[in-house]
Formats: structure tokens, C-alpha cells, sequence
């Protein structure tokens, strides 16, 4: 491939326009960090650790029991877990057998669980013992070609007394009854072999996730990603990130062999999460903080702020709505969160004052990145540094990658910059396919110049620096009276208030202008606020036909099991409350 040709003057120093190497399996990498740091711990689950060789032999285990049952290169294998400590091992013994991980929202309903059962044709499925994750595996392997369910407790990774403390006091969970033929996790890999089976893996063809997206916007599809996809993007990140490690240092590439620790708050059956924090774990050599449930406590996210303070990570991937938790939790300022070095958002627009509140409070660098599922999912960055930084941008493409702006009506005509289009990605980390709809592969992607290129939905321009801008998404675009109005440019305003916390913009039906603008606010905690204050902090500060005209105060605003504020749902509450009143 041709080296990476971005045109900008703010490129970081020392980092590659291009890489290679990516061509191998991904578990490879789980090998070489158990090969060069053995004894280095990669798994933190509440004062309970696993070393990178104690992960690899228990993924070899695994493989080991896929193959004997008959489980093999290609077939199907479904993680219906939180992010537990054995989700790598599980994850790595997966592609070790040849086989293809299907991650699933811990949260899903049988009915969500069964339907993506049954679309990616999963022959096993690891679940976590849990009165209400089991009884939901239960009822959503009924009519799928699942034939091996295997249970995960969680007892045997905690310390020695916390797991017999924990039993003696019924604080592990558990479920209510087990079915016939069901197999227990612990028995699985004591009676394995560490000897995974010998598979050829074509690293560029052969696919190592199917992972769903798009249920906020219509039914859900499996992006089908390969091994070099991953390794790629991993390579591509690792490349990119430049951190001053010492006060008054220079910045350099992350230091590996277990001098970072990364705090796993995003969830791991999301690309973001995976990739950006357990698989990039795995890739240094670092330590991964497990993390079930980051909402935990009372108020919510006491518990993660406990975390940070008691294992000091260093990095942290997030989305936007996690940095507003943290900063606007009533007792951040009980709790240290100085060893936060770097945070990567992504997953939704960042505010920039969002950001520049969550840096004031930590001292941590964020930079702002740019993916999708299908892309694995990097696929441009700011520099991590703050001079080159641009916030409110997604910065430039990763090494080996190109972005193209396309018109919106045909997506074929690249537009010059400044000029708003749907952006389209084309590189190493772009997955095969949508997992057996050709139809949507036909819509989704486009050839120019020779290149593939992969139509993200995304509305977005390139500005006069070289730096990539998202306006917003294509369905969430607002008409007003024949103007585009971008929800994200509206939010971004919103949260220079001193008294919001979340907020969401939407289109909502209006007989004058065709769609009007509404906000629905969270405020900060402790404060009030009256829809007139807001709408005369509106007038003030954005043109007239960007401006709401209505705002709705919530105690929270909907958003995904992953962060993102989903505009959607409130945008279909609206409409049927004007389809009511009719």
C-alpha cells in the first residue's frame, strides 16, 4: 500500500505515515506478551490477578475443549459476558481454535440474544452464572445451533477469603438452577488440555469477530471483521500514541512490559472497549482493570472513581458521557485521579467543555478519535499531545488509512475541503462485510480511484489545517425552514452552561418550519434551572433557526450500554406524542 499522504503540517512528529506486519493471527499477541513478560499480571479483578502466561495457557484450554467438541476453523462462538477476567482467555482460546468470536451485550433480552444466535449460526455460547444472565442464555438458546453452553462464576478469580467470604455470605452470584448438559467454566479448563489445536489462519481472509451494530437505527448487522484488521488498527494505535511519561519528558511511544495500566469502564463485546483497551492491554504488556459495572454505587460511578484511586491506571478509554460522570460527580473531588496520563474518546462527539472540565479536575491529556465497528474501529486520531491537538476535531487518518468527504446525494464525487459530505474510510482496518447481507455490503461501500471505501453515514468536512470535523450524523441532520441544523453544534453550545450536565438535541415534527429544535437537559447536580434561562442563554450565544424551541429538563438523558446519547429514542418519544395529539 502506498504511504499515508495526509496533507497537513501538524502531522506528530515521529510518527509513521505508514506500517506493515499486520498480517498475522491476533491471538498472536496474547503469545508474544506471555512469551516476553510472563509473569507480568494482565487481569485486575477486585484485588484478584492472572499473569499474561496463567491468561495464554487458559486460552490454550479453551481451544483445547472447542476442538473437542467438534468446534473449528470458522465456526461460530458467542461471549455473553461483562467484562470479567475471562473474557481474554475465553476471547483469545476462541480464534486459538480457529473459530469466530460473536460478542454480546451482557444486557440483552433472550429475544435480542436469540436473534444474533441465530444470525451468526453460534455453535457455543460462554455465559456468566447470574440469576438474570443465565435464565436469559437459557430462553435464548432455545431454536439455535447452539450445542454447548459453558458458565462462568466468578468465585475462582477473586482472592482465596474473598471468594470463600463471598460463598459464606451469598455476596457471589449465582443462578437459581442449572440445565442438564450445561458445563461449568472451571471444570471446562481443568479437564482441557493447554494444547490448542493446530490451525492454518490466513490473517487478511479469515475472520477472528462478528460483532452487531446498528440496532439504534434498524435491525442489528454482524460486521465481520478478519485477524488483520485488528492487528492492524492495533499496530496503527500503538504508532500514533506518543505520552510524556515523566514530568517535564519529551513525549515518547507507551512504554510497555507493565508500566500502564488501563482501566476497562467500557464495555469489551464493543469494538471500542475491545480494542482500545483489552486487546491494546494485551499488545504492551500491560495490566487491564476489570470493570463489570461502571455505573456502580451510590451515586452512580462512586465505585469507579474508588477503583481509579486504589490501582492508579494510566489509561482510559471513554465515551463522552463518562467524562461528564466523572466530573460532575458530587465527590470527585474526595478521590485522586492524578494517575490518568492519557484518555481516548470516542463512540460520540467529545464538547470541548466537557473536556477541558474533566483535564482541569485530572491532569489527563484526552484526544478525541474516530471509528466505527466495521472500521475495528480506529480510524483517525488527534495527536495525543496538546499543541497539535485540535479539540472538537477527530484529527487525521491513521497510518495506511485514507478519508475521503463524499457528496451526499451519490457518495462518488470526493468534495474539496471546507465542504460538508458523508465521510468514507478506506484502509486496513475496513472489515469484509456486513455477515450475510449483500445487500447492505452493495450500499455501504464504494470503489474510487481503486480504493475501497467504506460509507460511514457520518456528515463531516475537512477543514483548512488538514483536520477532520464531524457536523453529524446523516438521520440526525434537523431541516429548519430549508437549514441544516446539526444537533452535535447545538449540544456543543449547551454545554458551556454552567448548570447542564448532559444534553441531546433533536428534530421534532412542526407544521410551521417542518422540524423544530428541542433540547432535553440533565442538570448538574444540585442546581435548577427554568426553560427560560436556557432558551435566553440559546439567544445569546447561537443563530436564530439553530435555537431551540423547547426544552425538556430530565434526570437523565436515554443513553446506550456503551455512553452514547441516544437521540434517537427521544426523537421517536416526539413523534409519538405528535401522532397522538392528532
Amino acid at each position: 500500500m502506498a504511504a499515508q499522504s495526509w496533507l497537513t503540517d501538524n502531522w506528530p512528529e515521529g510518527v509513521a505515515r505508514d506500517i506493515s506486519g499486520y498480517d498475522r493471527p491476533l491471538f498472536s499477541l496474547l503469545d508474544d506478551a506471555a512469551r516476553d513478560s510472563p509473569d507480568q499480571v494482565y487481569t485486575l479483578f477486585n484485588d484478584g490477578t492472572r499473569t499474561f502466561a496463567q491468561v495464554k495457557e487458559t486460552a490454550d484450554r479453551v481451544a483445547n475443549f472447542l476442538s473437542s467438541r467438534g468446534i473449528g476453523k470458522g465456526d461460530r462462538v458467542a461471549i455473553f459476558l461483562p467484562n470479567l477476567p475471562h473474557y481474554p482467555a475465553i476471547y483469545f482460546g476462541i480464534l486459538k481454535a480457529g473459530a469466530v468470536c460473536v460478542t454480546c451485550n451482557p444486557l440483552y433480552t433472550p429475544t435480542e440474544l436469540n436473534y444474533q444466535l441465530r444470525d451468526s449460526g453460534a455453535k457455543a455460547l460462554f455465559c456468566m452464572d447470574h440469576p438474570q444472565f443465565y435464565a436469559t442464555t437459557v430462553d435464548a438458546v432455545k431454536d439455535t445451533d447452539v450445542t454447548s453452553v459453558v458458565i462462568c462464576s466468578v468465585k475462582s478469580y477473586l482472592p482465596w477469603l474473598k471468594g470463600f467470604l463471598g460463598g459464606l455470605l451469598g455476596k457471589i452470584p449465582k443462578a437459581d438452577r442449572y440445565e442438564p448438559g450445561h458445563l461449568f467454566f472451571d471444570d471446562v479448563v481443568a479437564a482441557a488440555r493447554p494444547e490448542p489445536p493446530a490451525v492454518d489462519i490466513d490473517p487478511a481472509k479469515d475472520l477472528a469477530l462478528i460483532i452487531y451494530t446498528g440496532g439504534t437505527t434498524g435491525v442489528p448487522k454482524g460486521a465481520a471483521l478478519t485477524h488483520s484488521n485488528f492487528v492492524y488498527d492495533l499496530m496503527a494505535l500503538d504508532e500514533w500514541g506518543r505520552f510524556v511519561h515523566e514530568p517535564g519528558g519529551a513525549p515518547e511511544p507507551m512504554r510497555r512490559g507493565g508500566y500502564h495500566t488501563f482501566l476497562g469502564v467500557l464495555p469489551w463485546y464493543h469494538s471500542f472497549g475491545m480494542t482500545c483497551a483489552m486487546l491494546t492491554a494485551a499488545a504492551t504488556g500491560s495490566r487491564l482493570i476489570c470493570v463489570p459495572d461502571p455505573r456502580a454505587g451510590d451515586p452512580p460511578f462512586t465505585e469507579v472513581l474508588k477503583i481509579v484511586q486504589k490501582y492508579r491506571p494510566t489509561i482510559m478509554p471513554a465515551v463522552p458521557t463518562i467524562f461528564v460522570a466523572f466530573t460532575n460527580h458530587r465527590h470527585v473531588g474526595d478521590y485522586d485521579l492524578t494517575s490518568l496520563m492519557g484518555c481516548f474518546s470516542g463512540g460520540a462527539p467529545l464538547p470541548p467543555e466537557v473536556c477541558r472540565q474533566f483535564e482541569e479536575k485530572t491532569g489527563a491529556v484526552i484526544f478525541e478519535g474516530y471509528g466505527l465497528s466495521e472500521t475495528a474501529p480506529v480510524a483517525s486520531a488527534n495527536p495525543t499531545n496538546t499543541v497539535q491537538r485540535k479539540i472538537g476535531s477527530i484529527g487525521f487518518p491513521m497510518p495506511g488509512t485514507d478519508i475521503q468527504i463524499l457528496d451526499l446525494e451519490t457518495a462518488l464525487k470526493p468534495l474539496p475541503r471546507g465542504e460538508d459530505g458523508e465521510i468514507a474510510i478506506s484502509g486496513p482496518q475496513v472489515m469484509q462485510g456486513y455477515w450475510n447481507r449483500p445487500e447492505e455490503n452493495e450500499a455501504a461501500f464504494r470503489e474510487i480511484d481503486g480504493r475501497r471505501y467504506f460509507l460511514t453515514g457520518d456528515i463531516g468536512h475537512v477543514d483548512e489545517e488538514g483536520y477532520i470535523l464531524i457536523t453529524d450524523r446523516k438521520k440526525d441532520m434537523i431541516l429548519v425552514g430549508g437549514f441544516n441544523v446539526y444537533p452535535r453544534d447545538v449540544e456543543d453550545i449547551l454545554y458551556r452552561h454552567p448548570k447542564v450536565a448532559l444534553v441531546a438535541v433533536v428534530g421534532v415534527p412542526d407544521a410551521k418550519s417542518g422540524e423544530m429544535v428541542k433540547a432535553f437537559i440533565a442538570l448538574k447536580p444540585g442546581v435548577t434551572a427554568t426553560q427560560e434561562e436556557i432558551l435566553a442563554f440559546c439567544k445569546e450565544n447561537m443563530a436564530g433557526y439553530k435555537r431551540p424551541r423547547a426544552v425538556e429538563f430530565r434526570d437523565d438523558v436515554p443513553v446506550s450500554n456503551v455512553g452514547k446519547v441516544l437521540r434517537r429514542v427521544l426523537r421517536d418519544e416526539e413523534i409519538e406524542k405528535a401522532t397522538f395529539s392528532e
